[in-house]
Formats: C-alpha cells, structure tokens, sequence
C-alpha cells in the first residue's frame, strides 16, 4: 500500500556538486547544491538551482558564469560543510582545504580535487519560487585524467567513487548492474 504525501520533491539520487563562482580570487566562492542536471545535449546544457538568499547568488547573477565540480566520497565532508557554512563568513576553500583553480573559458575556479569541472555560462535566470534555476550552457568540461583508463582511454568516473545526495543523506554508488541498452542487446550465439 503506497501513502499519500503532500506534493514535494522525492527525485533521488541526486548528484551532491560543489558550485564554484567568482572573477577573480578576492570574490571566488563555492556553495553545495543538489538541485542540478542535465537540460540538454545538443547545445550541451545543464542547470543549477540556488536560493537568492545564498552569498554565492549574488555573484553569480553578476558575472552569469560558475562551475558545477562533481564530488567524490573523499569530498563528502567538505561537501557536506560547504552547504551548511556561510561563504559571508568562511573562505571556504582555505576551510575544506580545495585548491581553486582558473577556469580555461570562464573567469569561475575549478576545484582541483573534483573529477570532473563542468564550465558553464548562464543563458537565462528563472525565478521559480524558493529557488531560481541558472540555465546555462555548458562551455568546457575539465575530467582529471587518473580516471582515464590506460588499456581504452575510457573514462571511468565510478573510479572516482562520486557522491550523490539522497534524501537528507550523503551516498557512495553501489556495483555496476547494467549498462545503458544492455536489456535489449541481441545475446551473442555460442558455437
């Protein structure tokens, strides 16, 4: 028997990312967020959505840039603070000991410890209720490469073993279970 809830969000997992944003050093500020995705390929496109009370709205309404840096269970605890602290009153990069650096399009920082740092350029701001969405494009995609796979150049972010956001909790991803198309793939003949 399923129980009726009041309307509200229950999509998860969802990826748990580091926000970086900022023009120059002075200004670079990161923030946790979970209300993030993919919008479109082609034009890649993705989105981030953020309270306008946050000290990073601010900044990022001003320059139309950031970075979306996925995270990793090693980042889980920097993660974790960086959505409960207040840039206003931590330098959370010296904090969660990140190193910031210069984005190769935009002016926003990477974090260096990320697997993967998402370059965007906001398209269009809208304000949704408690949240507005920055629709951005997405303009480079930095991937460290000790998850490049040395026998395919594949590569392999479950390595990085990526931390998602689950309802109130941080989680590490399980084994593999299948691969995308793999419940239609015609069985290879045995002879």
């Amino acid at each position: 028997m399923k129980h009726n809830w009041k309307p509200g969000n229950m999509i998860y997992p969802l990826p748990a990312v580091l926000v970086t944003c900022g023009s120059e050093p002075e200004e670079y500020a990161v923030l946790t967020v979970a209300w993030t995705g993919t919008i479109c390929t082609n034009p890649p496109m993705c989105y981030i959505s953020v309270r306008p009370e946050r000290n990073s709205y601010p900044i990022i309404k001003k320059n139309m840039e950031f970075v979306i840096n996925l995270t990793t269970k090693d980042m889980a605890y920097a993660t974790d603070w960086c959505g409960v602290r207040s840039g206003r009153e931590y330098n959370k990069f010296e904090e969660m000991k990140l190193t910031p650096v210069p984005g190769e399009v935009v002016k926003a920082p990477i974090i260096e410890e990320s697997p993967v740092s998402i370059e965007c350029r906001v398209k269009e701001i809208v304000p949704l209720g408690s949240h507005h969405m920055f629709i951005a494009d997405v303009v480079n995609v930095q991937a460290d490469d000790r998850y490049l796979s040395g026998e395919t150049g594949k590569f392999e972010l479950a390595d990085a073993e990526p931390l998602v956001y689950l309802h109130g909790g941080y989680f590490e991803l399980g084994k593999k279970i299948g691969k995308f198309g793999w419940s239609v793939e015609k069985k290879k003949r045995r002879r």
